[in-house]
């Protein structure tokens, strides 16, 4: 009887020791889990704010781009303005000439016209006092 007690003990012993260490197995494989779980939440995490950079990158790099467009499209418009307002100014100023070469043109006539004019009276005059003196 007494062995029984004795063989029950060491088989209870044996049985908490067992429960114990399934214990304890358990317990290791739930913090390894949890310590998986942790990490893919840390990656996840990790990937979400390097998309989230790369976002942001690619944004403000389509903004400088659009910025830069802008720019360049100003520019070419001020330098079309430019060229507009030189072509303008060439222009009058061609214009200019050409009415100051019409008015010296007009004048010249004018004096070859009085010119001639002076010329038939002088010679008018001319056969008119010849006629008399004869």
């Amino acid at each position: 009887m007494r062995e029984t007690d004795e063989e029950k003990k060491e088989e209870e012993e044996e049985e908490e020791g067992e429960e114990e260490m399934e214990e304890e197995e358990k317990e290791v494989e739930e913090e390894e889990e949890e310590e998986q779980e942790e990490e893919k939440e840390e990656e996840e995490e990790k990937k979400e704010e390097e998309e989230k950079k790369e976002e942001e990158e690619k944004e403000e790099e389509e903004k400088e781009e659009e910025e830069k467009e802008e720019e360049e499209k100003e520019e070419e418009e001020k330098e079309e303005e430019e060229k507009e307002e030189e072509e303008k100014e060439e222009e009058e100023k061609e214009e200019e000439e050409k009415e100051e070469e019409e008015k010296e043109e007009e004048e010249k006539e004018e004096e070859e016209k009085e010119e001639e004019e002076e010329r038939r009276r002088g010679g008018v005059l001319q056969r008119t006092y010849k006629q008399q003196q004869t």
